[in-house]
């Protein structure tokens, strides 16, 4: 059995609901749906059994929870992010965005086949 070591000491079993929450609570009134949440879940599961710990603290599930979520629902991924980082300013929300563009902007230009970050697209290139 896979156990949960939460920051105050407690340890309580794995649950899959309860990651199902608490990424619901994220998404709410977003176009998520409850089958990509459970996937999602399922994953984050996945994740944490793959690692090969009886237990592990809580901050690791979140950490497993963070990149599906940003990948699901970017305005969902900052609503967890800011509580599960506990974000104190709009600074720490802007960050957290710019990072967002930046990684947007990445696989864009990723998927218009310009590779790297600072390359440029053959069209662009003169010879």
């Amino acid at each position: 059995m896979l156990a949960v070591v939460k920051r105050s000491g407690v340890t309580e079993p794995f649950s899959r609901l309860k990651i199902i929450g608490g990424v619901r609570k994220a998404c709410q009134g977003r176009p998520v749906d409850d089958d990509a949440i459970a996937l999602l879940a399922q994953k984050v599961e996945e994740t944490v059994r793959a690692k090969g710990a009886a237990e592990l603290p809580s901050h690791e599930v979140g950490l497993a929870i963070l990149g599906p979520l940003r990948e699901l629902d970017e305005v969902a991924y900052l609503r967890f992010a800011s509580v599960y980082r506990s974000f104190e300013s709009l600074d720490d929300f802007e960050r957290e965005i710019e990072a967002l563009r930046v990684a947007a902007a990445e696989r864009f230009r990723t998927a218009n086949g310009a590779g790297a970050v600072g390359a440029t697209p053959a069209a662009d290139r003169t010879s």
